[in-house]
């Protein structure tokens, strides 16, 4: 007598957010690419704010 299993596989979908957390270049793409913009914004506000001489 043979027997065959028909077992279902249950695919679990990853949340966007783990799948990010969980990969290590996204993660050095964020820590390098968003204190950079930061500051680039924070130095033009400084560069804008400055006044001019007269």
């Amino acid at each position: 007598m043979h027997e065959e299993q028909t077992g279902t596989t249950n695919f679990v979908r990853i949340p966007i957010f783990q799948r990010i957390l969980d990969n290590p270049f996204i993660l050095l793409f964020v820590g390098v690419v968003l204190p950079t913009v930061f500051y680039i914004i924070w130095g033009i506000m400084e560069i804008v704010t400055i006044p001019i001489a007269p």
